[in-house]
């Protein structure tokens, strides 16, 4: 996500109520930057260098606001919700997230037709594919 993209958020984020402060602002900009699954712990410890005295309340309540508003997607790593800023992109993908780091590469391919061939006639309102394992860094 470019800095058009925080922008992009940012208006969505005004257009449903939620006043701009610089902390909402920092918090897309680095879930951006960072591009793969981060912890609200993460977030703290990158946001007190700007804002030393942000508790979790505050990380929390902006991440919510921000998954309800489909900014973010949210996924459980290793007994921790974890979270990133959403794919924006114009085609239809699903993700490997590695374990360890929470990066996340695209997967040009989804299963849904193999998928359908086995269900027959139901009616799916929606579906989610994500491939877990270890990126090249964490291998290593």
């Amino acid at each position: 996500m470019d800095i058009s993209a925080v922008s992009i958020a940012l208006d969505i984020m005004k257009q449903n109520g939620l006043k701009y402060t610089k902390k909402r602002e920092e918090i897309l900009d680095y879930l951006s930057k960072e591009n793969r699954y981060l912890s609200a712990k993460e977030l703290q410890i990158h946001l007190k260098k700007d804002f030393p005295g942000i508790s979790f309340d505050t990380i929390y309540r902006n991440l919510n606001d921000f998954e309800r508003l489909e900014l973010l997607e949210k996924i459980e790593l290793d007994g921790e919700m974890r979270y990133r800023i959403s794919c924006r992109s114009n085609h239809h993908h699903h993700h490997f997230i590695c374990n360890l780091c929470g990066k996340t590469r695209e997967i040009d391919y989804c299963p849904m037709e193999e998928i359908y061939q086995q269900l027959g006639q139901v009616e799916v309102e929606g579906h989610r594919f994500e491939i877990f394992g270890k990126c090249e860094s964490c291998i290593s």
